[in-house]
């Protein structure tokens, strides 16, 4: 039987003790977290993984011992014995889940001593982001990342034995994969093996999971990581990790049914949330009409207003040249806010130039009636008409955007959300989830001068639209589903192409020749000929869903050690110079 630590062994987590432990004699283990001297007796906060719990130093336990304590500094490593007690009447601390007792300690071990930290140990710490991941080692420590941590390792431990329970088995799929014409963003590894020749690291385990399907698993899933060499953003990392899911013989709500039961599960059991089922659904073009979004926030409404049929015969060319040329004219109306500032309207149009928009105009509803700059372009009649379909009223000021469909949908979609916030009309308690479907299977590049892939060029088209692959492929519809969360996109997915001939069609559309066709997926079309059965599937990202979960504001805060947005870690330093002889073995020269 192991004798511990210095003739010690741990009875429990420090954050575990409870009124129930009163009488017996505990061993634990952890870092001080605060020593306070209060006349000669010691007090030292205990703290581990689990919470922290007051332990009490008396002289009575022998000067060896109280010396010791009397030499305790924050953050050294400490194991104490000693009894369980109740705290003292009116010292009890209700907000400490060991706030009923304390540890009155008759043995101290000091395990290690430590330097003082470069910032406190403490929740929400004002402290330069740089410097938590510079020390990630001591940011790991502060209870809310420890929560955050715990919360993540629950949400796997959740969604394992929910898959499992329901016929999904867990397979890994390689990590050094082939580079694909869709990989303009792949990390390459160098072969030393194969001098010139490069490995990828996979952004997805998206083609095995497909042959998995037709090797006859029927079933698969897998807790991936997954790697993209991208510009990062508070939810991008150059690393992350997706519950990747795949299912065979099965249609797309099939699989929809499958994952919301998954994610209730999960919000259930990690968070006591209920979450009503089944989750609305909504159509790609439902969402870019009412929300300028295709992962609509649907806990505040504010919703988009197409204008076409009252501006079109106006005298404001601004809105007429923009139908004229195949575009939209649509509105928002900022509830109350007629008193904005003349900056603070020009705040709000840069917002929309970042998304295109050549300008905002704008209706400000006044007790003296309609104040703007483009109001004399319309009768009285044609403003009545734009006040009534915007439902606007005193206090309201009216927002227009006038461009082609994408611009004014990403544009107004944008300033809604910045109003959203500004106007505190967000529940931020709230747990909004939706599933957005009927994609467009394919959207224009202007740069490319190609159709690309709107999810990716595995994806089925409905059977209905796959006449149109050729003749018309914009109106081809996806047989693809988003779920969203909150106005994020959690997780993504879609019935497959499972047909060599309908494979090929795609990629054809998507200006791939037969032989680049072949060079790069030979081995996926080749196993479509040997019986692949109809399949479908999803991929959630972990990080993304754990920070909804977890109320933070960047995916940093939910993995233990991220990178920077420069794709740095600050820690260990990379990535960092290799010697010349590792460069020569791999035959690249710099």
């Amino acid at each position: 039987m192991s004798e511990g630590i210095l003739g010690m062994k741990r009875s429990c987590y420090c954050g575990e003790v409870r009124a129930a432990h009163v009488g017996q004699e505990l061993v634990l283990m952890g870092w001080t977290h605060r020593r306070r001297d209060h006349g000669g007796v010691i007090f030292v906060d205990l703290r581990d993984r689990e919470g922290l719990v007051q332990v009490v130093f008396n002289p009575e336990i022998g000067g060896e011992q109280f010396g010791k304590a009397e030499t305790i500094r924050g953050e050294y490593v400490l194991a104490v014995k000693g009894t369980v007690r109740p705290r003292p009447e009116g010292t009890v601390n209700e907000n400490l889940k060991t706030g009923a007792v304390e540890v009155l300690a008759s043995e101290l071990r000091i395990l290690n001593t430590a330097k003082t930290p470069p910032f406190y140990i403490l929740d929400q710490v004002d402290v330069d982001e740089n410097i938590r991941l510079k020390y990630r080692y001591l940011d790991l420590r502060r209870p809310e990342m420890q929560r955050t941590l715990i919360l993540r390792h629950r949400v796997a431990q959740i969604i394992r034995t929910y898959l499992s329970e329901n016929q999904f088995l867990e397979i890994e799929t390689p990590m050094l994969i082939n580079s694909t014409p869709e990989g303009a963003r792949d990390f390459l590894v160098p072969s030393r093996l194969h001098p010139g020749s490069f490995y990828a690291l996979p952004q997805s385990p998206q083609i095995y999971k497909q042959i998995l399907m037709t090797s006859g698993f029927d079933r698969y899933f897998q807790i991936a990581r997954c790697f993209r060499d991208e510009d990062l953003r508070a939810d991008r990392q150059p690393e992350f990790t997706q519950v990747d899911a795949e299912m065979s013989f099965v249609a797309q709500e099939d699989v929809m049914d499958i994952i919301e039961v998954m994610i209730a599960r999960v919000f259930k059991q990690a968070l006591d949330v209920d979450v009503p089922l089944p989750m609305a659904r909504m159509t790609y073009g439902e969402a870019m009409e009412r929300y300028g979004a295709d992962k609509p926030d649907t806990r505040f409404g504010l919703e988009l207003v197409d204008l076409a049929d009252l501006v079109k015969d106006s005298d404001f060319k601004v809105f007429t040249q923009a139908l004229a040329n195949g575009g939209r004219v649509k509105g928002l109306n900022a509830k109350g806010c007629a008193g904005y500032s003349r900056k603070e309207i020009d705040d709000l149009t840069k917002l929309a130039a970042v998304y295109g928009a050549k300008g905002l105009a704008y209706l400000t509803l006044t007790a003296d009636g309609i104040k703007s700059p483009i109001a004399k372009f319309f009768t009285e009649d044609a403003l009545n008409a734009i006040v009534r379909k915007m439902d606007g009223q005193t206090g309201d000021i009216l927002f227009f955007v006038a461009d082609t469909p994408e611009v004014a949908a990403a544009a107004l979609g944008h300033l809604r959300l910045e109003l959203g916030r500004r106007l505190e009309l967000i529940d931020e308690s709230a747990y909004n989830f939706l599933w957005v479907v009927d994609f467009p299977l394919l959207e224009y590049d202007p740069e490319e001068k190609r159709y690309a892939a709107m999810h990716h060029p595995f994806t089925a088209p409905k059977d209905e639209d796959l006449p149109l692959l050729e003749t018309d492929p914009g109106k081809v519809k996806a047989q693809a589903y988003d779920m969203v969360l909150n106005g994020t996109e959690i997780g993504g997915g879609s019935i497959r192409i499972h047909s060599r001939e309908v494979q090929e069609r795609m990629f054809k559309a998507l200006g791939l020749t037969e032989e680049e066709a072949q060079a790069k997926f030979g081995y996926l079309l080749e196993a479509f000929e040997y019986g692949a059965p109809p399949h479908g599937g999803i991929a959630f990202g972990l990080d993304r869903l754990v920070m909804l979960m977890a109320g933070r504001d960047t995916i940093r805060d939910v993995i233990a050690f991220p990178k920077t947005q420069s794709a740095a870690c600050l820690m260990s330093r990379a990535p960092g110079e290799v010697s010349a002889r590792q460069l020569k073995e791999l035959h690249i020269k710099i």
